[in-house]
C-alpha cells in the first residue's frame, strides 16, 4: 500500500510531461503540413550541377 504513495504521483508526473510535450508539438507547428516532407523529395531536382546549367556553345 505504501508503494502507491510513490507510484501515483510519479505516474501523474509522467502523464503531465507527455501531455505537455504533445501540447508543445501541436501548438509549435509540428503538424501544420505533414505532406510537405513526403512531397519535397519527389519534387527535388536530382540533376548534377554541371548538367543542370546549360553550357554556352559560343565560348571556346
Amino acid at each position: 500500500m505504501e508503494i502507491l504513495y510513490l507510484l501515483l504521483p510519479l505516474s501523474l508526473a509522467v502523464i503531465a510531461l507527455v501531455g505537455g510535450m504533445l501540447w508543445w508539438a501541436v501548438f509549435s507547428g509540428q503538424y501544420d503540413d505533414p505532406d510537405a516532407a513526403s512531397q519535397s523529395i519527389l519534387l527535388d531536382d536530382d540533376r548534377p550541377a554541371s548538367v543542370a546549367k546549360p553550357s554556352n556553345p559560343d565560348r571556346h
